[in-house]
């Protein structure tokens, strides 16, 4: 952990040209004591590097002076494609790589071009969550992601459902999906997906034999198909507006949209084609057809037709000016405004 201070520390300074006490101390996250002592070790172990004091003063390094330590070994070489992306990186345990990572690349860039890092974070920053989210690390990330690093095996403790199984998995990848953790594992000779956050205990065993053929965006792009498709229980039949049916992607998923559209038939007088639509529920349908207002209509099932004029009579009737409103029955229809004789 030292030495690894200790290169940064160099390569610090020979980014730089100098930096006081405080910003280093900052920049190592250690205190300027231990700032203090760490250059009075390297200066011990011959780099030329002193302390200049004064309202300017700080640490420095030898004018042309360069260290040959700006190798990346194995862990920051991997981090260095995680660089663009701090938020996920420290999720997975990985801050202090990352952190060595940049500043060894910046140490080996020519000197006009030590910038680059900097310009690429002030110009590009990923958000994984969605709106309105507010998302927690799964407690046990750092132990899965280091299992998959390092091809071993994990013993763990899942919570399926409304009750918890025993796994033993051998990770071979993660995925971040709209803020949530996913562990791509192979357990009893298949390949399954496991939500991060579901993980009850995770104990890291011995190294397994990684499949040599297993491609994680291939087979994550597979498998969300597969599960998006599984959804998809139910179908109605539509007639759709040519707008209404462009927004379908939007409104009901990529899948389900794909399958509408390759099955629309020909524009009827007004433009309009009918459909089938799969769907995961009527009730699902509901909410879902209800955002596309007045260009869609439901022809069949009969029972998501008739919830669906339900729903816009009562929208009719609660925006109705108040002198004009029915009184309301249970049925859910207005009522008579014929005086009884």
């Amino acid at each position: 952990m030292r030495a690894a201070r200790l290169i940064s520390l160099v390569l610090l300074l020979q980014n730089r040209g100098a930096a006081t006490g405080p910003e280093l101390a900052a920049e190592l996250e250690v205190t300027e004591r231990t700032v203090a002592r760490d250059v009075q070790a390297l200066a011990e172990a011959g780099v030329p590097i002193y302390a200049e004091r004064g309202r300017n003063g700080g640490y420095r390094l030898l004018g042309g002076y360069r260290t040959r330590l700006t190798g990346l070994h194995r862990a920051e070489a991997e981090a260095l494609l995680l660089a663009g992306i701090p938020g996920p990186a420290a999720e997975m345990g990985l801050t202090e790589a990352v952190g060595s990572a940049r500043r060894k690349i910046s140490a080996a860039l020519a000197p006009g071009h030590r910038d680059a890092p900097d310009r690429v974070a002030r110009r590009f920053h990923l958000d994984a969550p969605g709106w309105f989210r507010e998302t927690e690390t799964p407690p046990l990330l750092p132990e899965l992601a280091d299992a998959v690093w390092q091809d071993r095996a994990v013993r763990a403790t899942y919570r399926r459902r409304d009750r918890e199984v025993h796994r033993e998995i051998e990770p071979h990848g993660l995925v971040l999906k709209a803020g949530a953790w996913y562990l791509a594992g192979r357990c009893g000779g298949r390949f399954l997906v496991y939500r991060v956050d579901r993980f009850r205990s995770v104990e890291v065993g011995g190294p397994f034999e990684r499949d040599a053929e297993f491609a994680l965006p291939e087979f994550w792009a597979r498998r969300g198909a597969e599960f998006e498709r599984a959804l998809l229980r139910a179908e109605i039949t539509v007639r759709i507006a040519p707008d209404a049916l462009a927004a379908l992607h939007g409104q009901v998923g990529g899948p389900a949209a794909a399958d509408a559209h390759a099955a629309a038939g020909e524009p009827d007088e007004q433009g309009w084609v009918t459909t089938t639509l799969p769907v995961e529920s009527l009730e699902v349908a509901h909410a879902q057809l209800l955002g596309l207002g007045a260009r869609v209509q439901v022809l069949a099932p009969a029972e998501l037709a008739e919830r669906m004029a339900r729903t816009a009579a009562e929208l009719t009737e609660l925006y109705r000016p108040a002198d004009q409103r029915y009184p309301v029955v249970s049925s859910g229809a207005p009522a008579s405004t014929t005086s009884a004789m």
